[in-house]
């Protein structure tokens, strides 16, 4: 398959809406364009066969995303690392699109908002 592919297409599908509590939400744009950065990486560990970067990109996501907020970047982060140790390839490649498709759709608020 080619890259475009796999490109999420944001406008194609319904946004992930999640509400985070106040004292995140400054943080979030920051956040989000650190897990854009991961994506890249992923990518580009995928292709030099760099499972160990995988494994602690998804260790970090684990970890960070709850406290953020995005309990569904927690997941995912968990599934890449399980997935970097094996190593199961096609499973790194399906959660990286779960990572990309989330961050492209989702859209943050707040209580007050």
């Amino acid at each position: 398959m080619s890259p475009s592919e796999h490109s999420p297409d944001p406008e194609a599908a319904e946004p992930i809406r999640v509400t985070v509590p106040d004292y995140v939400y400054p943080l979030i744009p920051s956040f989000l364009s650190n897990r854009r950065h991961d994506i890249a990486t992923i990518r580009d560990a995928l292709a030099r066969q760099d499972y160990g970067t995988i494994r602690l990109l998804g260790h970090r996501m684990k970890g960070d995303g709850g406290s953020y907020g995005l309990d569904r970047i927690s997941e995912i982060g968990a599934a890449l690392e399980q997935a970097a140790v094996v190593p199961d390839v096609e499973g790194m490649h399906r959660s990286l699109e779960d990572l990309a498709d989330f961050v492209a759709r989702l859209k943050v608020s707040n209580p007050k908002t």
